[in-house]
């Protein structure tokens, strides 16, 4: 438990003027102009930190959600104040919403900790705010809760059930090889993403959701409600009653996300086919508290862990249908004998008396039992070899298992300028049984590892009726996409890993049964071209102010989260 004798509300943390007495004094009366009465400055404060803003579909309802949250608290006896901070809107920043994640968790993190407040709910929904607010409360460390805004309901286009974004991508994918018209795919962009909220699907918002769930620092069964069901207005409520039931207590991150509580989390991610983005968020979080993301050990649980959820990209429904079928809970409770049902969360009750609680129905058609799973294996594998020394990534059960052992001939893009004026040039020299190679792709690189890993099929092959073939990169993928892509391949390009070596026509060994993929090119041939290339590295202008330097100097690989090295628990400074 937390010292009881710790001052509370607005007596905390007291802007310095050399006199407390003076500072109490101060602050009460500037509060005062905001229309408190004093016997409200006295109640303990819970913070909302929200994360609205007009650049941010996905936060549309957090305004409804402030509301909400503040009449729980109120009704429990404490003070309800809200204070912005930054908001990613996917689809709105350049180059990429994960180069300003650790630019929001380290506004989280020191407006929670500098401003006067006893616990913090955070209202997010959209793919990196979840995890920057998670990371930000785990280096603050009071009691947090997590209330997101929830997934989108679904859509529907001539009798088709559509929701971004995994719809969107297999249209447009159709509308690159001519197989939908111009009037069609403008239609389809007004129908796909119709209600607020976060994707309709298991992307990576979504999955962020059910990893904080699984993490213990939401209410059981919060991940999956839609954001349009009055269920979520209810949920927030109960976040700001519960919230004030944590003032004075030791459930704070550190507690709560401990490393049998990631493992958990883990085994959710694999059982749902979870997006490849939760592998470098669920890092980022675990570092910020002491706790290595081992993607061997990964590897360990995917081939333990079955997927059990039938949703898209992979399967065939949507996150409405998950929350009808039951939630995280459903899930977590048929692989429970592979959980630590020990840990504690939020509520101050274990996962395991958690899980006893919950309404024991389960929809089969979403939720599958564990002795009939979709998958024996879990949706990731992590593999390792002489292209990525430090790891790569690939969603097996967004995959094609035919391309799984493979050995080919790599067709190289330098960057994402040369993909985009090459890959449907008709003279490019590739062929179905070829490997499309992206580099400088990855967090060093200057496009910052955007979600470009899902290389486009050559119009030329997807008009002749190729659907997927392996591609490579140093970038990420949505958790909306699919397709046989190794990603997050360590380390990057940029850096100077064995990526920046590869040339056109070199051939590549993938093999998902070994955890393994090679370059297949000898010692000798790659030290003259890591002689060059160092060369023209050296010529590189890097950034020298700011945010720009900030990031290029202190963010690491995508092991260890893309976070900056001095924000992890012991800070690693200028290192």
């Amino acid at each position: 438990m937390s010292d009881k004798n710790e001052p509370r509300g607005m007596k905390r943390g007291l802007t310095n003027y050399g006199d407390a007495g003076f500072s109490a004094y101060l602050r009460r009366s500037f509060a005062s102009s905001m229309g408190y009465s004093r016997s409200m400055l006295e109640k303990p404060v819970v913070g909302i930190c929200q994360s609205a803003s007009g650049f941010n579909n996905c936060h549309r309802t957090i305004p409804e959600l402030v509301d909400a949250v503040k009449r729980g608290v109120l009704a429990a006896g404490g003070l309800p104040i809200d204070f912005p901070t930054i908001s990613l809107g996917e689809a709105y920043l350049t180059p990429t919403s994960l180069k300003f994640r650790n630019l929001m968790s380290m506004d989280v993190e020191e407006m929670v900790r500098a401003q006067p407040m006893d616990v913090v709910v955070l209202v997010g929904g959209c793919d990196k705010t979840v995890p920057a607010q998670l990371m930000g409360a785990a280096s603050a460390d009071i009691p947090s809760i997590q209330l997101v805004t929830g997934p989108m309901s679904t859509s529907n286009y001539r009798g088709e059930r559509l929701g971004a974004c995994t719809d969107c991508r297999r249209y447009w994918a159709r509308y690159r090889a001519g197989e939908v018209s111009e009037q069609q795919i403008t239609e389809v962009e007004g129908r796909l993403a119709s209600t607020a909220g976060t994707c309709a699907v298991m992307g990576t918002a979504s999955t962020m959701a059910s990893i904080a769930e699984a993490l213990g620092m939401m209410p059981a069964g919060a991940a999956a409600v839609p954001a349009t069901d009055a269920d979520r207005l209810r949920i927030a409520e109960e976040s700001g009653r519960l919230a004030v039931e944590m003032i004075g207590t030791d459930r704070t991150p550190s507690k709560i996300i401990s490393a049998k509580a990631i493992e958990n989390a883990t085994r959710v991610l694999l059982a749902i086919g979870g997006s490849t983005n939760a592998i470098v968020h669920l890092a980022a979080i675990a570092g910020r508290l002491g706790h290595p993301l081992d993607l061997k050990r990964l590897n360990e649980l995917s081939d333990t862990t079955p997927v059990l959820v039938d949703l898209k990209p992979t399967g065939a429904h949507y996150m409405i249908d998950l929350a009808a079928a039951g939630g995280i809970p459903a899930v977590m409770r048929e692989m429970r004998h592979l959980l630590h049902l020990d840990c504690t969360t939020i509520e101050g009750r274990t996962l395991g008396e958690r899980l006893d609680e919950w309404d024991p129905w389960v929809d089969r058609a979403v939720v599958r039992p564990f002795v009939d799973p979709i998958s024996p294996t879990g949706g990731l594998v992590s593999l390792f070899g002489s292209l990525a020394p430090g790891g790569a990534i690939l969603k097996r059960s967004a995959a094609d298992p035919t391309l799984f052992e493979k050995e080919a001939r790599c067709v190289v893009f330098e960057s994402l300028e040369d993909l985009a004026a090459r890959v449907d040039d008709p003279a490019l020299d590739i062929a179905r049984d070829d490997i499309m190679v992206l580099k400088n792709a990855g967090p060093r690189s200057e496009s910052g590892m955007p979600e470009a890993g899902y290389l486009p099929i050559p119009k030329k092959l997807a008009a002749a009726g190729l659907k997927d073939m392996v591609r490579m990169s140093d970038a990420r993928m949505s958790g909306t996409a699919y397709g046989t892509i190794v990603l997050h391949i360590s380390p990057d390009a940029a850096s100077g890993g064995p990526l920046a070596l590869v040339e056109n026509g070199d051939r590549v060994r993938l093999s998902v049964r070994n955890r393994s993929l090679d370059l297949l090119v000898d010692d000798a041939t790659l030290a003259k071209r890591r002689a060059a290339f160092e060369i023209e590295a050296a010529k590189v202008v890097k950034p020298t102010r700011g945010h720009a330097w900030l990031y290029d100097t202190f963010v690491t690989q995508a092991e260890d989260g893309c976070d900056f090295s001095f924000l992890k628990k012991d800070g690693v400074g200028a290192k």
